[in-house]
């Protein structure tokens, strides 16, 4: 079936993992501490808060203790909704004080601007918050680059190795799933959207090949009409 729709992850995809390990998670470590205090009255920074202490089991606990886990869980490099949404609120600052700039390849970019230009909806799942990932397209080396997404998923919609966040996914673009494309680096996540019915290419930017999936080494060589 032809494509439509593009579905794309970020970190080692179209974005250097490294920008994520090396830049964005010490900068939110660096100054979470900071924010958190500066901000835990607001109802934003309160909710998130709150739902820390709920996936902690610590109901009690207090806005310092709060930080530890945080930074516990950012060293842990763990998937937790509330750590994401607060790191893209810090996020937020770094890139509108210009201290952050979102890494994109350049074959990323180039591929991302053809595509809209041809008329494919471009959509982003990623791990990261919706909010981060707006900032990284938004505040990127190249630019802003958010005009060219229709939408934006993270793990709200499920985790990105299970089948059944691909399906509810593609109930909310609206297109069939044998008509959108995921992109991404990393096997487990290209066949949970394969088994939900998704076409797949994966990322292996240092080479190899990712078992079961077509993969290249640049968006360059990515030939939607061979699909």
């Amino acid at each position: 079936m032809p494509i439509k729709a593009i579905l794309t992850d970020i970190e080692g995809t179209t974005s250097a993992v490294s920008f994520v390990f090396d830049v964005l998670f010490p900068y939110a470590a660096e100054h979470l501490p900071e924010f958190v205090q500066a901000h835990a009255g607001e109802p934003e920074v309160t909710a998130q808060l709150d739902a820390v202490r709920a996936e902690a089991g610590e109901p009690q606990a207090s806005v310092g203790r709060v930080i530890e886990i945080l930074l516990q869980w950012i060293a842990e490099d763990r998937k937790a909704t509330p750590l994401k949404a607060l790191q893209g609120m810090i996020w937020q600052q770094g890139y509108e004080a210009g201290q952050l700039k979102g890494h994109v390849y350049p074959d990323a970019v180039e591929a991302l601007k053809r595509w809209h230009a041809e008329g494919y909806a471009l959509y982003v799942y990623s791990s990261g918050s919706i909010q981060a990932q707006k900032l990284i397209f938004g505040c990127s080396v190249a630019g802003d680059l958010s005009p060219l997404f229709s939408g934006y998923f993270d793990t709200t919609s499920g985790p990105k190795r299970e089948a059944a966040s691909y399906a509810r996914i593609v109930a909310e673009i609206g297109v069939p799933a044998d008509e959108v494309l995921f992109l991404s680096d990393v096997v487990q996540e290209l066949d949970a959207a394969e088994q939900a019915g998704l076409q797949t290419i994966g990322l292996a930017r240092e080479g190899g090949t990712l078992e079961g999936h077509q993969t290249v080494v640049s968006f360059a060589v990515i030939d939607l009409d061979a699909l």
